[in-house]
């Protein structure tokens, strides 16, 4: 059931954009601010890195409580039809908040229109901090934020909606709501451990879901310049936890895209990139993991 309420909100999803703005939980900003300003007071003695990551596992447990609690209750064989509406409804609102696909479709349109300033503002968004000044950067880092959003606001949802059902797709969407809260108050300075026990826990979340990305960008894209990407660790060793995970997604994409030798700072050649990075993120999800899934689900691996 969960495969049919997958495949409806995913169809659903792309029929009622006019609902996106529902799905940024503003309403969520004051509590995630109370919680970051007491981390950054609760942390500041010994043992700090743990005590965030307890604080955080909790508040994230509380507001995912009530949505365990209430598919726990549909759960019953009567029940079946509530539960299946409840569970797309759930995923239709944990996607997201915003559509890639149309931020990518803007920021296409700016770059052929040489509007810098809307490109700018898409890459903002995307970069969740601002985005660099030289346009050839910022084409760059667009392109990379392409294959790590799609973790965070598709495949990272899908994954733990397959796996807990409802429960986990919001348990997903809520530590990458409070993440992002947490990266627009973020400086530029070090890493502070109220930043670093949110990022660790959604990454602990996100690693498997980006692995699996990451195969679907293989399989869909340039296989032996994606695998070659994938063995070259690079920078790996020198980053966080949850910074070499997105590291991963960002760079197996990029190369899986086939494009690695084109110069970002021409607009023509980085439309031909930034397209090609969502058509690959749409070709994963439709044409890889959708396949895989529905087979999954008939052989009962899946419920």
């Amino acid at each position: 059931m969960n495969f049919l309420a997958l495949l409806l909100g995913l169809a659903l999803e792309r029929v009622l954009t006019h609902l996106f703005h529902l799905r940024e939980f503003r309403w969520l900003d004051p509590l995630f601010d109370a919680h970051l300003r007491r981390l950054r007071t609760a942390a500041a003695g010994a043992g700090s890195r743990w005590v965030a990551l307890g604080l955080t596992g909790l508040m994230t447990a509380l507001l995912v409580a009530p949505v365990a609690i209430l598919s726990a209750v549909l759960q019953g064989e009567l029940l079946q039809i509530p539960y299946f509406v409840f569970a797309v409804v759930l995923l239709l609102f944990s996607l997201g908040p915003r559509d890639l696909d149309d931020e990518v479709e803007d920021y296409g349109d700016a770059l052929q229109s040489g509007d810098t300033l809307t490109q700018r503002s898409v890459a903002e968004e995307l970069l969740e901090r601002l985005p660099p000044d030289m346009p050839a950067d910022r084409n760059r880092a667009v392109e990379r934020a392409i294959y790590v959003q799609a973790n965070n606001r598709i495949f990272g949802v899908v994954f733990w909606f397959l796996v807990l059902g409802p429960t986990g797709a919001w348990a997903f969407r809520v530590l990458d709501l409070l993440r992002h809260r947490a990266e627009v108050q973020a400086s530029d300075a070090a890493p502070t451990p109220t930043m670093d026990a949110v990022r660790t826990l959604h990454g602990l979340m996100a690693w498997i879901p980006s692995r699996l990305l990451a195969v679907g960008y293989v399989l869909a894209g340039n296989f032996e310049e994606a695998m070659a990407s994938w063995r070259n660790r690079g920078r790996e060793a020198t980053l966080s936890f949850a910074e070499a995970t997105t590291e991963v997604v960002a760079r197996v994409g990029c190369a899986a895209s086939g494009r690695g030798g084109l110069d970002s700072a021409d607009a023509v050649e980085a439309l031909d990139r930034i397209r090609a990075a969502r058509s690959l993120v749409m070709r994963t999800l439709w044409m890889i993991w959708c396949p895989v899934i529905a087979v999954l689900t008939l052989y009962d691996w899946l419920t």
